[in-house]
């Protein structure tokens, strides 16, 4: 059987990839990679970058290659069949990692190179490169006796497969629930383009009348505009008990003894390696020196938050009390009379700005943002293979258009396809001799789709999320690094990964970008004055509340791993009560169970690290200040960014990077002053 993932020659040919070829490929390429790996570590001496690290590069270059269409597609076009052989590849692949981090030959010809003369002589990047192989190799337990280095294999296979189980339960709960409105009427509130978007929803499964689903868009919609308050808390409520034993839910989906069972294993892990916690292995490749330091940032973030916090929902009570009816507050009424309070203070709705933002206007408004930032170009290839026909395909060229990068954007919500946004790599910077492999980007969000002959029209806060991931996606693409493990963002700490990606949020606020992205979908009409005055007049609206919310989920992240304790369990739901007491405004109904489908602390690879938002937050709001002070498209500010940060990756450390670029240590004003907190911060 020809197998396309062993062919591959440039970008995977989705079309051509089947479940039955997942498996096989990968069975080949980790023998092949083992054999090669032993031939490495036979050669005669001494070791160097060339006969080892280069090499090595080469063959982790190769799996990544069949292995990333397989993990994309497992989540934008997921099928039992794929599932499962996806499924079947994780425990090989888990097993793979430990071995190749325990192998105590490649550990000590690595720790020979750094030790030798030749390393003094090696570039930075690359003595890095060597340099977190080494921590790594200590992280993975290269160290331990026999015994434990084989539990802690076993502890990492186990790890793989309860991590992909939690995320297969969520998706398949939220796919499961459906509700069918048949009369229009009973969804009074809704504005015409959602209750189109619903009644598209129907007609993809068949049905008759208006179907409200669990995909980001329809939730949003019901919960921010309908006015009948059961269909509000029936909505809210399958939403926040996805995955649980509470709500109108499969219990087979439930993922409480995932979440113990994942719990167990991090801390057992940790303990292994000599670690206090789970937090405090976590830390040890990311910026922040300890889990006492990061809560008590967070801790000192939700002081200055919290009364402001308290302030905003006191005033969203006595509206919802004197103009909605609403006389006691519930969480499935928050977005909803927030909604209708941002309206009457501002008015301003999100629907308001909705034809301003078509898709491909915003597109190219985008596009040319980063071109004068960054001296680029940006063009849309038609011919590359796709997983799903909603797919573009572009390139990012230099400015003599020499190519330097390539991406895909799947932008829509739909049906085997997981929620949220992202982005991930495709295929990594590396240079072979004369060859330069230009990296290659996934970015994939769940906006609201087009519909009918319409184009796709998002909110406001769908292009911000647009925004966040072409951020990530630039610091993969834009690097100059040559060297995988530090090219992009690889080796770069996780909780300073989140700078390019808020930093570019920050331009969805600003006149000159947003004359670029705003256009009416029929006339091409600018945003209008007012509307764009009402929309930087709502940019603070709630900040203290949706600031303590994700204080409430850092605190919880990083509690839930620092204080586990094995004679007591996980206490997920008594560590998040606690936490609620401390800094939620509106504590929510008892059945809430938002944690069981908290996919980035226990699927996304950020547990004990979701505070990074909120620490990477300071750094980016710092190193936009830049350009508000030197002017916002500013070319020496602009040249400064990309050649500091987006090109140099994980090839320094990223608080040097920081400082080459701002001249300084990071300060907090800024994103107090982002965040309409510097009240509170007085």
């Amino acid at each position: 059987m020809s197998n396309p993932l062993l062919n591959m020659q440039g970008l995977p040919p989705f079309a051509e990839i089947r479940p039955e070829h997942v498996e096989p490929a990968v069975d080949q390429v980790l023998a092949d990679n083992r054999t090669a790996i032993q031939a490495l570590l036979h050669q005669p001496g001494p070791f160097t970058w060339e006969t080892l690290v280069h090499p090595l590069s080469l063959l982790e270059d190769r799996l990544n290659r069949i292995w990333s269409p397989v993990r994309h597609m497992n989540s934008v076009v997921n099928s039992d069949e794929l599932r499962q052989a996806y499924n079947a590849c994780l425990p090989k692949l888990s097993d793979y990692a430990t071995e190749m981090g325990q192998n105590l030959a490649l550990f000590q010809a690595f720790r020979s190179i750094a030790e030798g003369p030749g390393f003094a002589e090696l570039a930075p990047a690359q003595q890095r490169v060597i340099n977190n192989a080494l921590r790594d190799f200590h992280l993975s337990g290269v160290d331990l006796p026999e015994d434990r280095k084989a539990r802690y294999k076993a502890i990492a296979q186990e790890l793989s497969q309860l991590t992909s189980r939690f995320e297969e339960n969520v998706l398949d709960v939220t796919q499961a629930w459906k509700r069918i409105v048949a009369d229009g009427k009973d969804l009074r509130g809704l504005p015409e383009s959602a209750l189109e978007m619903l009644l598209q929803n129907a007609r993809q499964h068949k049905e008759d009348g208006y179907l409200i689903n669990l995909e980001f868009p329809s939730y949003y919609a019901v919960m921010t505009y309908a006015d009948d308050r059961d269909l509000r808390r029936e909505v809210y409520t399958a939403y926040v008990t996805r995955a649980s034993d509470q709500g109108p839910h499969d219990p087979r989906f439930d993922n409480a003894q995932v979440m113990e069972q994942i719990l167990a294993l991090r801390h057992e892990q940790a303990r292994l390696l000599g670690y206090p916690s789970y937090a405090h292995l976590s830390l040890a490749t990311k910026m922040a020196e300890s889990p006492e330091q990061v809560v008590e940032f967070l801790s000192e973030m939700a002081q200055r938050a919290c009364p402001a916090a308290r302030k905003e929902l006191e005033a969203l009570r006595a509206f919802a009390a004197e103009h909605l009816g609403l006389e006691d507050l519930q969480a499935w009424d928050l977005a909803y009379a927030s909604e209708k309070l941002r309206q009457h203070a501002y008015d301003l709705s999100q629907e308001d700005l909705k034809p301003y933002f078509p898709v491909d206007r915003v597109l190219q408004g985008l596009f040319q943002l980063v071109e004068r930032l960054y001296q680029v170009r940006i063009t849309q290839v038609t011919e590359a293979p796709v997983w799903h026909p909603d797919v573009r395909f572009y390139e990012i060229q230099d400015p003599d258009g020499t190519p330097r990068a390539r991406f895909y954007l799947d932008l829509y919500a739909r049906a085997r396809k997981r929620g949220g946004a992202w982005m991930d790599e495709c295929l990594n910077r590396l240079r072979d001799g004369e060859r330069l492999q230009l990296p290659v980007a996934y970015m994939t969000c769940n906006s609201t789709p087009p519909v009918g002959d319409k184009p796709a029209l998002f909110t406001h806060d769908e292009v911000l999320t647009l925004f966040h991931e072409f951020g990530h996606g630039l610091h993969h693409m834009l690097t100059r690094v040559d060297y995988p493990d530090v090219a992009g963002i690889n080796g770069v700490e996780w909780d300073a990964v989140e700078l390019p990606s808020q930093f570019m949020e920050n331009w969805c606020w600003e006149r000159e970008a947003l004359d670029l992205i705003a256009g009416h979908h029929e006339t091409g009409e600018p945003l209008p004055g007012t509307l764009f005055d009402k929309l930087q007049a709502t940019r603070h609206f709630q900040a203290a509340m949706q600031m303590v919310r994700q204080l409430e989920f850092a605190l919880f992240d990083m509690r839930l791993h620092g204080e586990y304790d094995p004679a007591l369990g996980g206490r997920i739901q008594d560590i998040l009560d606690d936490v609620r007491r401390q800094v939620a405004v509106l504590m929510p109904p008892a059945f809430n169970r938002f944690q069981h489908s908290f996919s980035h602390i226990f699927a996304g690879g950020y547990a004990a690290g979701y505070y990074s938002y909120k620490w990477a937050e300071v750094l980016s709001a710092d190193a936009f200040a830049r350009f508000e002070e030197e002017g916002l498209f500013n070319p020496e500010v602009g040249t400064a960014f990309l050649r500091d940060i987006l090109e140099q990756g994980g090839a320094r450390p990223a608080l040097e990077l920081f400082r080459a670029f701002r001249g300084r240590d990071p300060r907090i004003d800024a994103l107090l002053r982002h965040s309409g907190l510097v009240d509170a911060a007085a």
